[in-house]
């Protein structure tokens, strides 16, 4: 039995590995501001991550989970807290993303190339870069996992949420242009094997790509995704020049990740049908849990 920390521990991604690795019998504790209900089988460390002073010193953790730092000084002020020391903890995985690579980087992106300004994610990927440089320089044996869109149940964006909810009302779908541009997902439960697998078999790498070896058109998304909710999708192409998010979950952006490391932890990724059934039964029990965005509307009024 592992005694791990993991960083927030309510929403989507923290919520969902505080409660895998508590599953696996680890003993695991949560560190959030208790404004949201608590993973099932966790230990609440109620606190602010920016104010921690001295909560944690009392502690000595297998290892941390940074599932919620998205910058420099999450990271720093997480490390000063912990007084980094290997009494401390022994292992640090920290969540970051792909964001952190330039859109006009050859693809598909390695783990080898240069970070900086991806002009779609803007500051959100230019403080993963931050997160990740900060914590490099201070635990120089860390891991950093870079995840591409992530799926599964508990997931509260509103991606897959948003197209089971037209399925379910049995609407057609607005699609950006033929629907011929290509999403790259990880299952969350992917995403905890490989950090489980880091911290069983601490791989040579320390720095990770991660997610499916093969991508999915947007058409071929949504059509799994109504078939996901029992139903056939239908379509409307949307070909004017108008910025898609105002109607879509993504940005006009593909991308592709090599997550050919990925391998060194594991062999297997959920298959996207599969995953896609795992969430539409986690949304039917938590729809309301799901932070919706005006598409809906914007379509009514506009297209």
């Amino acid at each position: 039995m592992r005694k791990i920390l993991v960083t927030g521990g309510t929403i989507f991604v923290s919520r969902y590995a505080a409660e895998y690795f508590a599953g696996k019998g680890d003993e695991v504790y949560v560190l959030n501001r208790n404004h949201h209900p608590q993973p099932k089988g966790t230990i609440l460390i109620e606190a602010d991550r920016h104010q921690l002073g001295d909560v944690l010193r009392q502690y000595a953790f297998d290892a941390v989970l940074d599932v919620t730092a998205y910058t420099g000084e999450d990271v720093s002020d997480l490390l000063d807290a912990l007084e980094y020391s290997r009494e401390n903890f022994k292992d640090y995985v920290l969540i970051s993303s792909s964001a952190v690579y330039p859109e006009t980087a050859p693809q598909p992106f390695t783990e080898s190339q240069q970070t900086g300004l991806n002009k779609y994610w803007g500051s959100y990927g230019t403080n993963k870069i931050d997160a990740e440089e900060e914590l490099r320089k201070r635990v120089p044996d860390a891991y950093i996992l870079r995840p591409p869109y992530l799926y599964g149940p508990m997931n509260d964006v509103y991606r897959e949420a948003f197209v089971f909810e037209c399925a379910d009302a049995d609407r057609k779908f607005y699609l950006p242009k033929k629907g011929d541009m290509k999403l790259q997902f990880f299952h969350v439960r992917d995403l905890c094997r490989c950090m489980e697998a880091i911290l069983d078999k601490h791989p040579l790498n320390h720095i990770f790509n991660v997610g499916n070896a093969e991508s999915i058109t947007i058409r071929e998304w949504v059509e799994q995704c109504y078939r996901a909710a029992g139903h056939t999708a239908a379509y409307v192409e949307v070909h004017q020049d108008i910025n898609q998010r105002e109607y879509f979950s993504f940005y006009d952006y593909e991308y592709q990740l090599d997550v050919s490391r990925q391998w060194e932890m594991i062999d297997t990724t959920v298959p996207l049908e599969e995953g896609l059934k795992e969430s539409y039964f986690w949304y039917c029990g938590h729809k309301n849990e799901v932070e919706r965005k005006g598409y809906i509307e914007y379509i009514r009024r506009i297209l």
